[in-house]
């Protein structure tokens, strides 16, 4: 096994992980491969399994467990790290990118705070398959190389689970916990050299802390605004779940809408709603408030730097408002939206929540005539639908617009939840279903991923891997 490892987080001091080798598995078993994502990487040879289940270091690799804190549910956590993660290395990819390769459910580490270290193959078959979906709707997000069988069980509350290995794929795993570890404890040399990190790595034009602040606000409101255009709810946005590169990270209880509701959630221990879809803009502001108070550490006039922090997170819900605004728009065709697009838009999701309509399928079936057979009244949407018409009647990209915007299809719960059960039984033809459905999300090569669930195969709630 061949992987051009080019390491760098390695480098920083060893007050920012521990060394720690991946756990030895009895049989691993290779269950998925990503040809195309691998080529990118410049990854080739055999023994994958070995290699991809933490059996096998690959020579240039320098394994370790990454540490961070983090606001879980807004309570602090002062430690977690990487428990049952640990970051191979990093690889210079084709496109001249620096990228992570990180084995997920590789055993134990000093972070694991007595869990086992592992994860189960359900949410690791989940997460490759809602990683690889969300990378080919163009949002940004980690990436899936490699699905391992480990050939053992592991204990979960619902017994004993077949164990399996992820290879997660990332422009890096910083986090706002990672800042928020050094910050909170007084470790301002090792938080500077963090930040000079993040800003090399990510954001090289970034002027500074504040700079670096700005950076992050700016690619986690085109995110969030990227989730929502999909129906997507993360489920768990904790600030050790926020990335600093901006991209989409952890799928633990995540999942899309079916019918539409701003206060869905699907997330098992989201009790209170925090996570709900509508939620997501206010707690991406939340978060990047967090990121704030930890830089603001850095500086030597602290009242100049809490002013300029305050200003920058108060800048962040229009910025989300206007990314929220141009991916809606595009939905119904419009490139360059007005501000009273809003209002046309909203008046749909209202009416789609109203009657419970299809999030995925009325986006898709505008202009089609068949987003009306999504509602039950009919008048209702009939008055929208004229309002509509008029908006785009003279815009002659608004079709093409549409069709680019709306995708086909989308990892639907239960669908995922079928794939799962039938990969514990040991069929993967359901994977590999989806797999090839996901993969060109805007054109409809299987209708029956398309349908919506029916009542007995509803998935109410999601749950984390742990």
């Amino acid at each position: 096994m061949r992987i051009p490892f080019d390491n760098s987080f390695a480098a920083l001091p060893e007050t920012f992980y521990t060394r720690v080798d991946p756990t030895s598995i009895t049989a691993p078993n290779l269950l998925a491969w990503n040809d195309n994502l691998a080529n990118e990487l410049g990854v080739e040879g055999a023994d994958k399994a070995q290699v991809f289940s933490g059996n096998e270091i690959p020579q240039g690799a320098a394994p370790l467990a990454q540490l961070y804190a983090g606001h879980q549910f807004g309570n602090y956590n002062q430690q977690l790290g990487d428990g049952r993660a640990i970051l191979l290395g990093e690889v210079i990819d084709n496109n001249d990118l620096r990228r992570d390769v990180q084995l997920k459910g590789s055993g134990r580490t000093p972070y694991s705070r007595g869990g086992d270290g592992r994860a189960w193959l359900g949410p690791v078959l989940r997460e490759y398959v809602v990683s690889e979906a969300m990378h080919a709707l163009g949002i940004p997000t980690t990436r899936a190389l490699a699905a391992v069988a480990t050939g053992e069980d592991i204990l979960r509350e619902t017994g004993m689970l077949p164990g399996a290995v992820l290879t997660r794929v990332a422009s890096s795993h910083l986090r706002v916990g990672t800042f928020q570890v050094f910050a909170h404890r007084g470790q301002i040399d090792d938080l500077r050299t963090l930040t000079d990190y993040a800003i090399a790595r990510h954001y090289p034009n970034a002027d500074g802390a504040m700079g670096l602040l700005k950076a992050v606000c700016a690619q986690q409101a085109d995110l969030v605004a990227a989730w929502m255009s999909v129906g997507f709810i993360h489920g768990v946005m904790n600030t050790d779940n926020c990335s600093i590169a901006g991209e989409t990270i952890d799928y633990g209880p995540c999942a899309f809408m079916d019918d539409f509701h701003m206060g869905r959630v699907f997330s098992s221990i989201d009790q209170q709603g925090r996570y709900a879809y509508g939620n997501q803009p206010n707690i991406a502001v939340w978060n990047m408030a967090q990121l704030a108070t930890a830089l603001i550490q850095l500086a030597e006039d602290k009242d100049a730097a809490v002013e300029e922090a305050t200003a920058i997170i108060h800048a962040m819900p229009a910025q989300l408002e206007a990314a929220w605004l141009a991916r809606f728009a595009a939905k119904l065709g419009i490139a360059i939206p007005h501000p009273d697009d809003a209002e046309l838009i909203q008046r749909l999701l209202d009416l789609m929540q109203t009657d419970g309509a299809d999030f995925t399928n009325t986006f898709r079936a505008l202009g089609t005539g068949a987003a009306r057979d999504q509602f039950t009244d009919r008048d209702a949407f009939d008055t929208w639908h004229s309002d509509f018409t008029a908006r785009v009647a003279d815009l002659p990209d608004a079709a093409a617009l549409r069709a680019k915007s709306n995708p086909a299809v989308i990892p639907r719960n239960h669908r995922i939840e079928q794939m799962i059960t039938a990969a514990t039984a040991g069929d993967m033809a359901p994977f590999n279903r989806l797999m090839t459905a996901y993969a060109d999300p805007y054109t409809l090569h299987d209708a029956e991923l398309a349908t919506p669930p029916t009542p007995s195969e509803v998935v109410p709630a999601t749950f984390c891997g742990t």
